[in-house]
């Protein structure tokens, strides 16, 4: 199914003076994207953090072709962009310009700068695709290319003492290493999965003054819930988010979270800087 060109929502930048002013509803105006996941549609939002989109698309009945938003201005989406695809459900494929990609649940896809036609599918109607959409401007045009989970350069960190046990994969990232991800212009993305009985997520806090970042929640129970810390270490907030839920984390907010039971989430970033280590610290004393 080819979708109709449409208008992609705008979340605006938004500055540290006009955060402290907000009430919980605009902090989730501005920072939480909800229903990702619609039969059969995309859904896709525009931020003004380094012009990244985010989205979401599930495929259940029909295909479903990604269209050139007349946000852009451009004849096809990835004209002058690249696209990072992660599936966090049951197995589907995206087809880049004729050629098929399987994607089974946590695999991970980059889309290069050009590619024309890119169409999901799901395999099970029942148990339909979910693929995680992080979209942002391109300069070069690398290959297109498949990471399976088992080849995203997972690492155990945390400790069931700290309630952080938890593993990371790296699909789209830059390395020079045996351990290299996908080539990318400024797209990182990858995953972290918390083992049962852990809770917490990236703990001490960071911001990352280079770049943003964007975050999305899964396989979290529909009776739970993730606190998710956001703000300058100084003036911490929060925004309680479900499963299947994305949110923006500007450059100067900090990024943490606590689920009242374990649960999975996608992290992407875009910007200046792709070392993944890029990090700057706020210790737990400095939180407020």
């Amino acid at each position: 199914m080819i979708a109709q060109i449409t208008q992609m929502p705008i979340r605006q930048a938004v500055g540290l003076s006009e955060m402290s002013r907000y009430s919980t509803t605009e902090l989730r105006d501005n920072f939480l994207i909800q229903s990702l996941f619609e039969p059969d549609q995309i859904q896709a939002t525009y931020t003004h953090y380094d012009r990244v989109i985010v989205g979401g698309v599930m495929p259940q009945h029909t295909s479903v072709e990604l269209p050139p938003y007349d946000n852009l201005k451009t004849p096809y989406f990835l004209e002058r962009r690249e696209l990072g695809v992660i599936n966090v459900a049951g197995p589907g494929s995206v087809t880049v310009d004729g050629t098929q990609y399987d994607l089974a649940k946590l695999d991970g896809l980059y889309v290069g700068l050009g590619s024309q036609t890119v169409m999901f599918e799901s395999y099970d109607t029942d148990e339909p695709a979910r693929f995680f959409l992080m979209s942002a401007p391109a300069h070069y045009a690398h290959a297109t290319a498949k990471m399976a989970k088992e080849d995203a350069n997972p690492t155990r960190l945390g400790s069931r003492e700290t309630a952080n046990e938890r593993t990371i994969y790296k699909y789209i990232h830059r390395s020079d290493g045996p351990a290299g991800g996908l080539a990318s212009c400024q797209l990182v993305m990858g995953l972290t999965v918390l083992e049962p009985g852990c809770v917490w997520n990236t703990m001490p806090a960071h911001t990352h003054d280079r770049r943003m970042e964007a975050y999305c929640y899964f396989d979290l129970h529909t009776d739970h819930r993730v606190f998710h810390l956001m703000g300058p270490p100084d003036q911490t907030r929060h925004l309680v988010v479900a499963n299947h839920e994305a949110i923006l984390s500007p450059p100067w907010s900090i990024h943490s979270g606590c689920g009242t039971s374990s649960y999975s989430f996608i992290w992407g970033m875009a910007g200046e800087n792709m070392d993944f280590a890029d990090m700057d610290f706020a210790p737990i004393s400095s939180l407020l």
